[in-house]
């Protein structure tokens, strides 16, 4: 870290250690929320795709909609479903007015997973968040929010 920290300019030095102190920030956070879902929904990605049929109701969300709202490939979503449906947690149904587009529901199954999911990690969100403010909560997702698009920025620039 020395050495890097020479090679970085003063102006640049600081966003070296924000990345570093992001980076096992994530880490940590990752563990945790993986560890709090094992014994619930399972993984993050299944209470995401469980939580989203849940906030649904009863219309079901088309597989497309899960695409976009997890920002993950097709591929990545077609293997979560295949794995809840295979569980009883979920159901899809093709369209009757598009053949081409599955529907997603929860089932009562499904739903009592969601729900304990939930109950259980509302209150281990409310240990981890304790030392923050609401107005730094919002601060901190603001932040991340415009640090996500800079680093977006980054990935998308053209390579010289």
């Amino acid at each position: 870290m020395e050495a890097l920290r020479k090679r970085f300019s003063r102006q640049d030095l600081p966003a070296l250690d924000a990345v570093f102190a992001l980076r096992i920030t994530a880490q940590q956070v990752d563990n945790a929320i993986t560890e709090w879902m094992a014994d619930t929904a399972g993984t993050p990605a299944r209470f995401q795709v469980l939580g989203l049929l849940w906030a649904s109701g009863s219309g079901g969300v088309q597989h497309k909609d899960i695409v976009a709202a997890l920002q993950v490939t097709r591929a990545t979503v077609s293997g979560l479903m295949s794995a809840l449906e295979r569980d009883g947690l979920v159901k899809s149904i093709v369209d009757r007015d598009d053949r081409r587009t599955l529907n997603a529901t929860l089932t009562p199954k499904g739903r009592a997973i969601i729900e304990k999911a939930i109950d259980a990690n509302t209150a281990s969100l409310r240990v981890a968040f304790a030392t923050l403010t609401a107005h730094d909560r919002v601060t901190l997702t603001s932040l991340l929010h415009r640090l996500r698009l800079g680093f977006i920025a980054v990935r998308d620039r053209p390579r010289r």
